[in-house]
């Protein structure tokens, strides 16, 4: 896949606009979904994916093809989600209550995949209570536990899209896991 997406981007450079539409169908779905972990909102989700294969688009020519482009792309998403949690707190969480109906939260909203009512709800539960409580972890334990067990980058994609020493982000999915740990262990 790295070939192909070389390829297009060396078509981009040439000019054809075509080829990068083609790399945002290949990432498109990863970084809205590394976005809406990050933030917690589909629509803030959506628009800062949006914004970064923008940037991406308008860098293009900074990129350096010897690398992988997914990190570099990442590494956009990133850095826009983290801009955009320091620039507004999270007014509503995806376990607020959906306005009109009795109780029913974002949660319940997802389709059911032929699982059984119970097995869901405890899943739909599960997921709750462990996306909030990764939603309060402080912002730079939440990147490196929402790229390793969300999106599954390696310790060394994740240095590259944080730009920080491996060390680091050892260090700090340690101390998020036993964040989170202690406030899973407190529910």
């Amino acid at each position: 896949m790295d070939a192909l997406v070389n390829q297009r981007i060396k078509q981009v450079l040439r000019g054809d606009q075509e080829a990068f539409g083609e790399i945002v169908e290949l990432f498109k779905d990863k970084v809205f979904h590394l976005c809406y972990r990050m933030l917690g909102n589909r629509h803030e989700a959506e628009d800062i994916a949006q914004e970064a294969f923008v940037r991406a688009y308008v860098n293009i020519h900074s990129f350096n093809q010897k690398r992988k482009f997914s990190t570099w792309l990442y590494r956009i998403a990133t850095n826009l989600c983290i801009d955009r949690i320091r620039k507004k707190k999270p007014d509503y969480f995806l376990d607020a209550e959906v306005a009109g109906t009795d109780g029913l939260t974002m949660y319940s909203q997802i389709a059911a995949e032929g699982k059984s009512p119970d097995s869901e709800v405890e899943t739909l539960e599960l997921q709750e209570i462990v996306q909030r409580e990764i939603l309060r972890l402080p912002d730079k334990y939440r990147v490196v536990i929402i790229l390793r067990y969300i999106d599954d980058l390696s310790l060394n994609e994740i240095s590259e899209v944080l730009d920080m020493p491996l060390g680091t982000v050892k260090t700090r999915i340690h101390r998020g896991r036993e964040a989170l740990r202690k406030q899973l262990s407190n529910l």
